[in-house]
């Protein structure tokens, strides 16, 4: 019987951590991940496609993991996706899906991987949480983006009992930084009864 990682995600407290964890995980991820009817790629790769149903413009999709958000994306459409991961495994089966462009190895100590203007819309499919990319990911997101750039992205159940993480998008929408176009609570892994809410915010 292969080990199960699922349980053990949500309480990683460290980069090191975390990055083990997943290279651990990732001969075993897509089947343990579908086994829990995973559905948050799919949501968020049709809530981007109702604000920017554009199929050529570029999507990077950040801390892609194996690769199951780039699916969605180019079944939703869009025919550009990149992908940023810190985890080496991980990076290795989203390679052989075939859905990106370029895949690169994200240095998560890089506080500017992404420059500015070269995605008009970038996706954080289950990234953001705990045992995942810690709050500050946000910003470095967000600073990756020109104005009327899209942040499509999800907070599942833990993230959203967490203040760090509902506070930094807050911090985001209250100064008017960025607007909420797309809010829904929905099906996350519903074999382990968790739900995720997937955003989309416009950079102002």
């Amino acid at each position: 019987m292969s080990e199960k990682f699922l349980g053990k995600s949500y309480g990683l407290t460290s980069q090191e951590a975390t990055r083990d964890h997943y290279d651990r995980w990732a001969a075993s991820y897509d089947a343990e991940i579908a086994e829990n009817g995973y559905a948050t790629p799919a949501r968020i790769a049709a809530a981007l496609w109702k604000y920017l149903p554009e199929p050529d413009t570029p999507i990077l999709d950040f801390g892609c993991g194996t690769g199951l958000a780039g699916l969605a994306l180019r079944a939703a459409g869009y025919n550009v996706v990149d992908g940023l991961e810190p985890s080496p495994e991980m990076l290795a089966k989203a390679r052989n899906k075939g859905a990106y462009r370029n895949l690169s190895e994200l240095d998560v100590t890089d506080k500017a991987p992404v420059k500015p203007g070269t995605y008009r819309a970038i996706v954080g499919c289950g990234v953001l949480g705990t045992g995942a990319a810690p709050p500050a990911a946000f910003d470095v997101i967000m600073r990756g983006l020109d104005r009327k750039g899209l942040f499509a992205f999800s907070y599942n159940d833990h993230a959203l009992e967490d203040r760090a993480y509902t506070g930094k998008l807050n911090e985001w929408l209250d100064c008017s930084a960025a607007r909420l176009l797309f809010r829904e609570h929905g099906d996350h892994l519903p074999g382990i009864n968790l739900k995720s809410t997937v955003y989309v915010i416009e950079k102002a």
